[in-house]
C-alpha cells in the first residue's frame, strides 16, 4: 500500500485547522477506498503564538495518522517546509498550507498524474488568477516573476504555489541541500526532475489573516533573488564602469571648456547633485555586495535550519 505524506506548515492557524483538517481527511477517506493508499498526516507548529499546537494535538489523539513537529520559536515557513520532509516517510509528499487556498480536492487527480507517469516527479499547481488580492500586492508578484527569470538561470513559473505532490526521490534531492537561507520556490525548480502544472483559480483564505504582510513578501522577494541570481553584483560592477566613463568625458569637456571660455566656478548645484547621484550609486553597490555577504556569513555559521521543542516522537 503506498503511502503519502501530506506537509502542512501551521503559524498560527487555529482557526482554519478545523476546516483543513475535515476536508483533507474526507479526500483521504476517498483516495484510500479508490486508490488504496494510506495516509500520514504532519503538521509542522512554526512557534505559533495561539492555540495551534494544541488543536494539531487533540487530532493527534484520536486520528493515528496525525503527526506533528513543533517549533521553540518562529523559524520561518521554510524551516517549517524542511523540517517537514526531513520527517515525511511517505511514497510521496504533498506539500499544502492549512488555509485551503490550497484545495485537498486537487489531490487524486495529483496522484493519478504522477502515479501513472514514471517520467513525472511532481505535480505542481500554478494559480492562473489573483482575484481578492490587492492591486498593488499583485503586480509586484507577477514584476519579481518576471525579473527573477530573466536573471537567474532557475525558472520559477508565474503564480506557483508550493502546494505539489512530490515522489521520493524528488523529496531525497530536495533535502540534500542543506543551505541555511532556502527559497523552496526556487529549490523545487533547480533540482530537476519533470514537473506537471496544475491551473487553477485564486481560493481566498477559510479563516484567519494571512501571515504575509507586503513587507515580509518584498524581503522574501530579494533572498530568492540572492539565493539563485548573482546578476545584481554585475549590475554593481558595469554601473561602475559606466560612471567611470561617464567622468572620464566631463573631466575632458571641463578642461576644454575652462581653457577656451574660462569659466571654472558656474555649474556648482549641477556638481553637488552628480556627486549626491554617485554617492547613491556607490552605497547602494556596496549595500548589494554585502546583501551576498551576510548570506555567506550567515552560512559559515552552520546554524540548524530549525530547534524542535517537541514531536510526536517524545
Amino acid at each position: 500500500m503506498k503511502l503519502i505524506s501530506i506537509l502542512v506548515p501551521c503559524y498560527n492557524e487555529e482557526q482554519a485547522l478545523p476546516f483543513f483538517y475535515n476536508e483533507i481527511t474526507d479526500v483521504a477517506s476517498q483516495m484510500k477506498e479508490s486508490n488504496g493508499l494510506d495516509f500520514e498526516f504532519i503538521f509542522v507548529d512554526d512557534g505559533s503564538k495561539d492555540n495551534t499546537l494544541n488543536t494539531i494535538k487533540d487530532y493527534y489523539r484520536y486520528d493515528k495518522r496525525v503527526r506533528y513537529v513543533s517549533f521553540s520559536r518562529n523559524f520561518g515557513k521554510e524551516a517549517a517546509i524542511f523540517a517537514g520532509l526531513s520527517a515525511a516517510k511517505g511514497d510521496y509528499v504533498a506539500l499544502m498550507d492549512a488555509d485551503l487556498q490550497d484545495p485537498p480536492s486537487l489531490l487524486p487527480e495529483m496522484y493519478n498524474i504522477i502515479s501513472s507517469n514514471n517520467n513525472i516527479d511532481c505535480v505542481a499547481t500554478r494559480r492562473v488568477t489573483r482575484s481578492g488580492e490587492p492591486l498593488l500586492r499583485s503586480f509586484f508578484a507577477r514584476l519579481f516573476y518576471r525579473m527573477i527569470n530573466k536573471i537567474s538561470k532557475t525558472e520559477i513559473v508565474d503564480g506557483a504555489r508550493d502546494f505539489r505532490l512530490m515522489s521520493r526521490r524528488m523529496v531525497d534531492a530536495i533535502l540534500s541541500i542543506t543551505e541555511t537561507n532556502r527559497f523552496s520556490k526556487g529549490i523545487f525548480s533547480w533540482v530537476g526532475f519533470n514537473t506537471e502544472w496544475l491551473e487553477y483559480e485564486n481560493i481566498e483564505r477559510v479563516a484567519g489573516k494571512t501571515k504575509w504582510s507586503f513587507w515580509k513578501l518584498f524581503v522574501y522577494s530579494i533572498d530568492g533573488v540572492l539565493a539563485f541570481s548573482t546578476v545584481p553584483l554585475a549590475i554593481a560592477s558595469f554601473s561602475g564602469l559606466v560612471f567611470c566613463f561617464i567622468a572620464f568625458l566631463f573631466i575632458i569637456f571641463i578642461v576644454v571648456r575652462a581653457a577656451v571660455w574660462g569659466d571654472p566656478v558656474a555649474g556648482w548645484p549641477s556638481t553637488v547633485c552628480i556627486i549626491l547621484m554617485i554617492g547613491g550609486i556607490q552605497l547602494f553597490s556596496i549595500g548589494i555586495l554585502g546583501q551576498y555577504l551576510a548570506k555567506a556569513y550567515l552560512e559559515t555559521k552552520n546554524r540548524p535550519i530549525y530547534i524542535v521543542r517537541e514531536t510526536d516522537q517524545d
